[in-house]
């Protein structure tokens, strides 16, 4: 989600490379297990400014899944788009008995993934798949619910990818998805240091999104505004990374910890004067 030190530009292979190789790092792992908590690695909702960021990290996936729940048992089917670690995939199938595809570009993440289903009993309803967001390898209208949680902002071709994530979505399905983007009037120089480090030149904006919700023909569009949550993430992570920095040098590179000290500030300041926005699109497509 941050910190990708390759500025990539140009096709989508190209940038699914980047992307892929930033992930499969044990750097990447050792932080995000060590600091994120190693199984829901997205943005967190903040009852209180001190939450811990793994519990936080885990209730914006069920806060999710409460905007879709209607659809979801032992029936349905979803896909995960970008499903990292796999901690949304097993909190679906766990908590609803769904069966889950997940996909994703890491081979690192999903040799991890199946590895955590398997020792949690759990591969019996989830299958992980490689794969890119901007070509699936499903047929159309095969999911009741599609679900990503803060990926969209590493693809070059996010309206391609949304394009896609509609096709494979059932009438009457929801699409739920989360993402870091910009501010609709923030400065594109004030923010262009962080997204450059996920390869991305152009920000998606929450009225970006929207339009081209509307554009796929999807109905009963919402999209809750939770910016307020990514201040206090970015924050946290901060905290924690200068807290723990002794600590956390026996089990990060130090040229890597050294990148997170001086990024992580940047990306708490950028949320702290609101240049950001992130929160939950919620939307269905219209029943045949």
């Amino acid at each position: 989600m941050i910190n990708n030190p390759e500025n990539a530009t140009g096709s989508t292979p190209h940038h699914d490379d980047t992307t892929r190789d930033y992930y499969d790092t044990g750097d990447v792992d050792a932080f995000y297990d060590a600091v994120w908590g190693g199984e829901d690695i997205h943005i967190g909702l903040y009852p209180h400014p001190h939450e811990a960021i793994a519990v936080a990290s885990h209730r914006t996936v069920e806060h999710a899944a409460d905007k879709a729940a209607d659809l979801l048992g032992p029936h349905a089917t979803v896909l995960d788009l970008g499903s990292g670690y796999g901690g949304s995939a097993r909190a679906l199938a766990a908590r609803f008995g769904c069966r889950v595809m997940a996909l994703d570009l890491s081979e690192e993440h999903n040799r991890r993934h199946r590895a955590t289903n398997a020792r949690r009993g759990l591969n019996g309803l989830i299958e992980v798949v490689t794969g890119s967001l901007n070509d699936l390898p499903y047929e159309a209208e095969r999911f009741d619910v599609v679900w990503s949680l803060e990926v969209l902002c590493h693809v070059a071709d996010r309206e391609g990818a949304l394009g896609e994530a509609v096709r494979v979505l059932k009438p009457g399905g929801a699409l739920v998805f989360s993402d870091i983007m910009v501010g609709e009037e923030s400065p594109a120089e004030a923010v262009r240091p962080a997204f450059s480090r996920l390869g991305i030149e152009t920000p998606a904006t929450p009225t970006s999104y929207l339009e081209r919700l509307s554009e796929l023909g999807l109905k009963d569009i919402d999209f809750e505004d939770r910016t307020g949550d990514i201040a206090t993430h970015y924050a946290r992570l901060d905290e924690e990374v200068r807290r723990r920095a002794a600590e956390l040098r026996d089990v990060i590179s130090p040229a890597y910890l050294d990148e997170l000290l001086t990024n992580l500030p940047l990306w708490a300041d950028i949320t702290r004067r609101g240049l950001l926005r992130w929160g939950v699109f919620h939307a269905r497509r219209p029943a045949a």
